[in-house]
C-alpha cells in the first residue's frame, strides 16, 4: 500500500493598516491556519508574519518578504505556501514565480478540508459547488491577465480559447449543481412541513469549529458520529429525536462548524443545508469554554446566527468543556449553561434551560369538551400539542400542550386528571 506524503507548508499572513479587523492576520490567526493545514493532511515548517500599509498589488507582501519565503521553503523543503489572507489570481501567480512553490489562500485550503470531508451525495454537491464558485473569477482573471501581458503572436488562439472553454463548461457545471441543490432545498422543505405537522420541535447546534457538537450529538442521542479533536470534522448535517423530559421531545440537528473568514462561496454553497437555522424553534450555540480566543469566535458564531437565523429564535449559549476551566471562568445568565459532553457534567441543568424555552408560554391541560364543539380537535392538532384524544359519552377528553390564547378559549372546559 503506498504511503501517503505529508505535504510541507510555510504559512504566512499579512496585517495591514487598511485592512478591516477580520482580514488581518494575527499570530493567532496563523495558529488557526496551522490547525487547518494539519486537518489537510499537511505540516507546517515555519510561519511569517508581514506588517505593511497595505498589500503589494503585483505580489501582495513585496518583493523583499517573497524572496524571504522562497528562502525559507526551500531551507525547509517545503512545496507549498499556504496564505492567511485571500489572494487574487495574479498574486498568486506572481508568488508561485518568485517561490517556486504552489501558494494557496485561506479560502482555498478551507475548501480542499470540505471536498476531503463531505460523505454525503448532497455535501459532495455543496462542496463541488462551492468549488467552482471559488474557481471562476480566478480562471477569469487568469484569461485577462494572459491578453494584458501579451497582448500579440502566442498570447490568443488556443491558450485564451481553452480558457474561455473552461469558463463555459464551469458556469454550466454550477448551474447543473445549483439544480441539484435546489431539489435538496425542496425535500427539505418537504421534511419540514411533515415535522410541523407531526408538532416537534427542532433544535439546532451550532459554533464555532471543532467545539464538541457532535460529541454532545452523541451524548444525548448515541448518534456514534466520529467526533475527533480536528477542525471541520463534521460537514454532513446528522438529525436524530431526542426526549427531553415526559412533555418535551425534539429533533436535534448537528450543523458544519463555522470558523473565521469562513468563505462565502462555502456559506451560499451549504445555504440548503444553514438555512435548517432559520427554521429552528430554538439555537444550541456550542462554545469551548476553554478556547482561549472565546469570545472573539463567539463574535463569529454569532455574527453568522444573526444572518442565517430568524432574529425571533431563543439561543441558549452553552459552554462545554466546563470540566477543563475553573467555575469562575464562565458566565452565569438565564440562557447560559456550562456542559462537559464528554463526562456529560451539566446535562439535567441543559435540559432544564432546553424545556424551558421551548415550553415557554405553553400550558398542558385536559380539557372535556362537548361533541359540539368536536371541531375544536382539529384546530388543536393545529395549534397545539396533543398528547391524546379519547371519545367518552360525556364528550371528547383532549390533553394537549398550547399557548394562553388558546387555552382561554377552553378555559371553561379544563378538567382536572
Amino acid at each position: 500500500m503506498e504511503e501517503h506524503k505529508i505535504e510541507r507548508a510555510v504559512l504566512c499572513g499579512l496585517a495591514a493598516d487598511c485592512f478591516k479587523k477580520e482580514e488581518q492576520a494575527t499570530d493567532r490567526s496563523l495558529d488557526e491556519l496551522e490547525a487547518l493545514l494539519e486537518t489537510a493532511g499537511g505540516v507546517c515548517v515555519g510561519k511569517v508574519l508581514q506588517n505593511r500599509h497595505a498589500p503589494d498589488p503585483h505580489s501582495f507582501v513585496g518583493e523583499g518578504k517573497a524572496e524571504e519565503i522562497r528562502q525559507l521553503a526551500e531551507n525547509h523543503g517545503a512545496e507549498m505556501v499556504v496564505f492567511d489572507n485571500d489572494l487574487s489570481p495574479s498574486q498568486i501567480r506572481a508568488l508561485e514565480e518568485i517561490t517556486g512553490t504552489t501558494v494557496l489562500d485561506r479560502s482555498a485550503l478551507i475548501l480542499d478540508i470540505f471536498a476531503q470531508r463531505a460523505q454525503t451525495a448532497e455535501g459532495r454537491l455543496q462542496v463541488e459547488l462551492a468549488q467552482y464558485r471559488y474557481l471562476l473569477p480566478k480562471l477569469s482573471g487568469m484569461g485577462k491577465s494572459m491578453s494584458r501581458l501579451g497582448g500579440g503572436i502566442g498570447t490568443r488562439g488556443p491558450g485564451e480559447s481553452k480558457l474561455e472553454t473552461d469558463r463555459r463548461h464551469i458556469r454550466a457545471r454550477i448551474d447543473r449543481l445549483e439544480e441539484e441543490l435546489e431539489q435538496v432545498r425542496k425535500l427539505r422543505a418537504v421534511e419540514r412541513r411533515r415535522r410541523q405537522k407531526n408538532e416537534i420541535p427542532v433544535v439546532a447546534l451550532v459554533g464555532y469549529t471543532n467545539t464538541g457538537k457532535s460529541t454532545l450529538l452523541n451524548r444525548l442521542t448515541g448518534a456514534g458520529i466520529p467526533a475527533n479533536d480536528r477542525l471541520f470534522d463534521t460537514l454532513d448535517t446528522t438529525t436524530r429525536q431526542l426526549t427531553v423530559s415526559d412533555r418535551l421531545t425534539v429533533l436535534l440537528s448537528d450543523t458544519v462548524g463555522f470558523i473565521s473568514k469562513l468563505p462565502h462561496h462555502l456559506v451560499d454553497a451549504f445555504r440548503a443545508t444553514l438555512e435548517e437555522l432559520s427554521y429552528a424553534d430554538l439555537l444550541i450555540h456550542v462554545i469551548d469554554a476553554a478556547d482561549p480566543d472565546r469570545e472573539e469566535h463567539i463574535q463569529v458564531v454569532e455574527k453568522l446566527i444573526g444572518e442565517l437565523a430568524n432574529p425571533e429564535t431563543p439561543v441558549i449559549r452553552c459552554y462545554n468543556k466546563a470540566d477543563l476551566v475553573q467555575p469562575e471562568a464562565l458566565p452565569v445568565g438565564p440562557n447560559n449553561v456550562a456542559i462537559s459532553a464528554r463526562t456529560g457534567a451539566g446535562m439535567e441543568a441543559f435540559f432544564a434551560v432546553m424545556e424551558r424555552e421551548l415550553c415557554k408560554g405553553l400550558r398542558r391541560a385536559v380539557f372535556l369538551l362537548p361533541y359540539s364543539l368536536g371541531g375544536q380537535v382539529e384546530k388543536l392538532h393545529d395549534n397545539a400539542r396533543v398528547f391524546r384524544v379519547e371519545y367518552k359519552a360525556e364528550g371528547i377528553e383532549i390533553e394537549a400542550e398550547l399557548d394562553e390564547v388558546l387555552y382561554g378559549r377552553l378555559a371553561e372546559y379544563e378538567i382536572t386528571r
